[in-house]
């Protein structure tokens, strides 16, 4: 991965969607950066977990679980598989477990917060759609960049100055 801050892609690249949602960083990779594949899910982790168990050329996982705080959609397990598949990160729109565990760790998640409950594990809801919040839509196949001042999403890398 190649340095970068989303503060200077930014200004190389004015009219980029920034997420507007303050999310919390988990893990000891503050900055990833990859292409987009989602989950759309509401409190079942079920396909979270069969996705971040394959492997990955460094893509960043998007997890829309419509902002619910009622359980974990990922935890010190799947964010295990994840890093040893080559995920570059995940960002959740709901919240994670086991935050001690996954801070010690060598990998980049973004969260609401965190709630010990366990999720469902059904495997109900979507993957690979579109899904929208913190007024930008996160597209799969797009570019996500993430680090300390935040996420944004483009159709195409950008490239550093």
């Amino acid at each position: 991965m190649q340095p970068f801050a989303t503060a200077d892609l930014i200004d190389i690249a004015p009219d980029t969607p920034s997420c507007q949602t303050p999310f919390l960083s988990f893990g000891r990779r503050q900055r990833f950066c990859g292409r987009i594949r989602t989950v759309r899910c509401l409190q079942d982790n079920g396909l979270v977990k069969q996705i971040l168990n394959t492997p990955s050329e460094g893509e960043v996982l998007v997890v829309d679980g419509g902002g619910s705080r009622y359980s974990a959609l990922v935890g010190d397990l799947i964010a295990t598989a994840a890093q040893k598949n080559g995920w570059a990160g995940v960002v959740v729109h709901g919240v994670i477990r086991d935050s001690a565990a996954i801070n010690d760790m060598d990998f980049g998640i973004k969260a609401l917060g965190t709630n010990p409950k366990k999720s469902a594990k059904d495997g109900a809801g979507a993957c690979d759609v579109t899904v929208y919040f913190g007024e930008i839509a996160f597209v799969p196949g797009h570019y996500l960049y993430s680090d300390e001042d935040g996420i944004l999403v483009s159709p195409k890398p950008i490239e550093a100055a």
